[in-house]
């Protein structure tokens, strides 16, 4: 990895759909194979650019996310490479089995794209807002699902998948997110990022969660605890060895993930954590419950996902703390 870090808590300038469209548009003009597909969300997703560069290889299949999985395994099994993007309830609930079955079971290349993940949502409501997406997706032999933090881990994933065969699913915001990291940045997929050191707890936090995690290190820091902080941005496969050596290392772990904790980042934490080094754990994450319509900020706190639950957490699990 060649990482350079951001200035903390500051907004990307960029939009992730617009580093989407442009790493897509790229992309397209390196390598003739690259499609595009969109449920009739191309312009929610700002691939208006795209689909007026390249007509012939962007592909609005309408409300029908099933159908259009099934042309992502064809235009696959004919050696394009499709990427097909719906909100990510709809890429996963609803076209949950011909994913399964028409392109993972085929052992076909096709790149799956969920945007507004978890409470960003928003103000689309319960209906639109997938706490279980990345709980499905990793349920699925050949699948690797990712959470990118911002835009320039976005682009350097995409320009990386784009080469690699297989079945991906990535989760991201459409609109603004704080930037962790610096333009041209290079990451492993597998391989979490340590963003902060620390002795006496790790935290290990994925897309929305990311942000907070290093706010709730910093208010740790002032109460006199040592919090390291882990960017753990691929969930499948997950980093065994960097949750292995946190536990050995820090004693106690927190995850926090925009996701429900059954099933999520948490469930694929305490699988590694169980199997090499067991610690006390704590999750932070949506308890088992659907979704409501609300603005992102009102619904972290309603969901329990801020910087202030995490530290929350974080005194619980060190009160369990044996070495």
């Amino acid at each position: 990895m060649d990482i350079k870090f951001a200035q903390e808590n500051k907004t990307d300038a960029k939009e992730m759909r617009a580093a989407y469209c442009e790493t897509l548009i790229e992309m397209a003009e390196r390598n003739e194979n690259v499609v595009v597909l969109d449920a009739d969300l191309m312009s929610a997703m700002g691939m208006k650019p795209f689909q007026a560069k390249f007509p012939e290889r962007a592909v609005d299949c309408g409300v029908q996310e099933a159908n259009m999985i099934g042309v992502a395994a064809g235009l696959s099994a004919v050696g394009k490479i499709p990427f097909a993007h719906s909100f990510a309830p709809f890429i996963t609930r609803r076209a949950c089995d011909q994913i399964f079955i028409s392109a993972a079971y085929a052992r076909l290349n096709v790149k799956l794209i969920g945007s507004d993940p978890g409470i960003t949502a928003a103000l689309n409501g319960g209906t639109h807002m997938p706490f279980e997406d990345m709980g499905i997706m990793r349920l699925f032999p050949t699948m690797t699902a990712l959470e990118p933090t911002d835009t320039a881990m976005l682009k350097d994933i995409l320009n990386q998948i784009v080469d690699l065969y297989g079945m991906f699913y990535l989760r991201f915001v459409r609109k603004n997110v704080i930037q962790i990291y610096e333009q041209g940045s290079h990451f492993s997929i597998g391989k979490a990022v340590q963003l902060r050191d620390g002795r006496d707890v790790t935290v290990i936090a994925s897309g929305y969660c990311v942000s907070e995690a290093l706010r709730a290190a910093d208010d740790l820091r002032s109460q006199g605890i040592s919090a390291r902080v882990l960017d753990m941005f691929t969930w499948k496969p997950i980093d065994v060895e960097a949750v292995a050596a946190a536990a050995k290392e820090t004693g106690a772990l927190v995850t926090a993930e925009n996701h429900n904790v059954i099933g999520g980042l948490g469930s694929a934490v305490a699988d590694a954590l169980v199997e090499t080094s067991p610690a006390p754990m704590e999750k932070v994450g949506v308890q088992d419950e659907f979704g409501e319509v609300g603005p992102v900020k009102y619904l972290a706190e309603r969901y329990g996902l801020t910087a202030s639950h995490i530290a929350e957490a974080v005194k619980k699990v060190l009160k369990r703390k044996t070495r």
